[in-house]
């Protein structure tokens, strides 16, 4: 066999047998849902960008289906401002090596247009492992009845 060729099955052998640079490990899953969270919060856009997937399905509270665009566009309006959240019943579920979901409840407190405004939901964002990172590919949100 020649040396190129070994070196070439070598060399694929190992990358079938690397470890993927992603685990499933809670920390690593909490720290992911956590960043994603803040990137929402503090409006930024191109933290979004890289973490939502092109494809991105988003059940917006209303039951309309948009996709990344509305998404990060519902988060980076020029005139809201969020305040800092407490999320309840936080929950973090492995679905194996390359996906994950997050769901919690929280209430969202802030302005839109210096009018303040408080929407109580509980969201699901789902992860997959795509492209060297953990990108969100679904993202559904119920509205609460308030006074909840």
């Amino acid at each position: 066999m020649s040396q190129f060729l070994v070196h070439g099955l070598m060399l694929a052998s190992s990358v079938i047998a690397a470890p993927a640079a992603q685990t499933n490990a809670p920390q690593q899953l909490l720290a992911v849902a956590d960043a994603f969270d803040r990137a929402q919060l503090t409006k930024d856009a191109a933290t979004l960008d890289k973490m939502v997937a092109d494809d991105l399905i988003f059940i917006e509270a209303s039951g309309k289906r948009s996709g990344k665009h509305a998404f990060i566009a519902g988060w980076t309006a020029a005139g809201d401002r969020f305040d800092p959240v407490t999320l309840v019943d936080r929950r973090i579920v492995s679905l194996g090596r390359e996906a994950f979901l997050v769901t919690a409840e929280t209430t969202l407190t802030g302005s839109s247009d210096g009018k303040r405004f408080a929407s109580a939901f509980r969201f699901t964002d789902t992860f997959r492992w795509s492209h060297g990172r953990w990108q969100a590919v679904h993202i559904q949100v119920t509205r609460l009845p308030a006074g909840k």
